[in-house]
């Protein structure tokens, strides 16, 4: 069993308190915190449809952001660090009308400043849907003023 990359480790209940903001309005459920990943599911439905039917990329997108960001988040010391999004991309390989997408987030580069994330999302046949990946800034965080 490889060792575990998190400096903290949450119940996915603490997790998964995000009701409030686009993760909870997209219907985003953390499900799985492994030794190297974090995976997440998101309903495919009228929140994440575009015009036509199939799951909207920018939901892809919104996913894939949240699990590079809180997984690179857990890596660190949040005392110490606070981390943001620099880039991401994502390539949007298969359609998806209903159901849930699930995404794995893991590191594929983790320094003192920058953190690579690269994010997997797949449909409930376990077809790919979409890879992304993004790139994470590790800031030093400010003291209050």
């Amino acid at each position: 069993m490889a060792d575990s990359i998190w400096f903290q480790r949450p119940p996915l209940a603490e997790l998964n308190k995000n009701a409030h903001c686009m993760v909870g309005h997209l219907g985003i459920e953390m499900i799985e915190l492994g030794d190297d990943f974090l995976r997440a599911r998101m309903p495919v439905d009228k929140r994440t449809h575009q015009p036509f039917g199939l799951l909207h990329g920018g939901a892809s997108v919104a996913l894939a952001e949240t699990l590079g960001s809180m997984g690179a988040m857990l890596t660190v010391n949040p005392v110490q660090f606070q981390v943001v999004g620099l880039e991401i991309n994502a390539n949007h390989v298969r359609g998806v009308r209903e159901g849930w997408v699930i995404g794995t987030a893991r590191p594929l580069h983790r320094g003192k400043t920058t953190q690579l994330w690269e994010i997997k999302i797949v449909d409930e046949a376990d077809k790919l849907v979409c890879v992304s990946r993004i790139t994470i800034a590790v800031l030093d965080k400010k003291p209050a003023p």
